[in-house]
């Protein structure tokens, strides 16, 4: 009978524990995806702010370039020698491998070292292989939350 009764209560402990595990889980992605301030801005807005951004992070030389025909590269920037060029995309959805295949051409033109694309999202799983295969730097609403608490 106790063997059964021990049954029981690990049974009833490992469904609590999945339990508490599927909240705190849920908690975590609820925060992580919640509008901030950056998601509310314009195309253009959002560029500043990322200029904005790198400036407080250490780049140097940081310059948004013009509107429209830039090339494909939205902020032009230098960091311990390294120069970049990166690309801006503050959209409501997961970024494509468009993005990447811009910002690639955009680096070359601007002869930077480093390609970057820049979002308050994430990144779909093409947009990352072809990033990484054409060595192209991806950062996320992550990478930016990190920015922003250094």
């Amino acid at each position: 009978m106790t063997d059964n009764l021990f049954k029981i209560y690990l049974v009833l402990g490992l469904v609590l524990l999945v339990i508490i595990a599927t909240i705190i889980t849920v908690y975590i992605v609820k925060k992580l995806r919640r509008p901030r301030p950056m998601d509310e801005l314009e195309g253009h807005d959002f560029e500043y702010y990322c200029a904005d951004l790198l400036g407080k992070s250490g780049f140097s030389s940081v310059e948004v370039t013009k509107g429209s025909g830039d090339f494909g590269a939205d902020i032009l920037a230098e960091k311990d020698g390294v120069s970049y060029a990166i690309q801006c995309k503050c959209y409501d959805k997961p970024i494509g491998v468009k993005a990447v295949q811009e910002i690639y051409a955009g680096r070359d033109y601007y002869d930077c070292m480093v390609g970057v694309v820049m979002t308050n999202q994430y990144f779909t799983a093409p947009a990352v292989e072809l990033a990484k295969k054409l060595k192209i730097m991806l950062w996320d609403r992550g990478y930016i939350d990190s920015m922003e608490k250094e």
